[in-house]
């Protein structure tokens, strides 16, 4: 079950990271093209916030199958802490993973109350690109390239 969570997550992130990318892409492009909400863009931000959460429940399924608390529990936090790849898998990717998508959320969330067009792609842009940033920052590259 483990390796079958892995490989979804591992394949699942790759969506996620094309479809962050395009409606970051598309929010900083219509933004300052001064371009009118439509309904596609609409669409690619909800299907932004819902493959991101779908990734964040295969991820947290990840983590407990995983039995990281067993881990810290065993060998104590310092241990994990002066471990570089527990540190990243236990603490960092899941802290910063969680994060940037609760920046999609606020962002999905703050354009759907705004009435025009500028400011819906402002809010789109600012929170897509901080958490597109996070997610490119933590990305385990050593295993996407490989």
């Amino acid at each position: 079950m483990y390796a079958t969570l892995q490989l979804l997550h591992s394949y699942w992130a790759y969506l996620v990271f094309i479809i962050l990318a395009v409606a970051t892409i598309n929010a900083l492009y219509k933004f300052f093209g001064n371009k009118e909400f439509t309904a596609f863009d609409f669409r690619i931000s909800l299907f932004t916030l819902i493959v991101s959460h779908i990734q964040l429940i295969i991820g947290i399924i990840l983590f407990f199958a995983a039995d990281y608390i067993s881990i810290v529990k065993e060998s104590g936090m310092g241990v994990v802490m002066k471990n570089a790849d527990l540190r990243d898998k236990i603490i960092e990717h899941p802290t910063t993973m969680i994060i940037a998508i609760a920046l999609i959320t606020i962002g999905y969330s703050k354009h759907k109350k705004k009435l025009t067009s500028k400011p819906k792609f402002k809010m789109l842009a600012m929170f897509f690109t901080l958490a597109f940033i996070l997610v490119i920052a933590k990305i385990p590259w050593q295993t996407w390239l490989a």
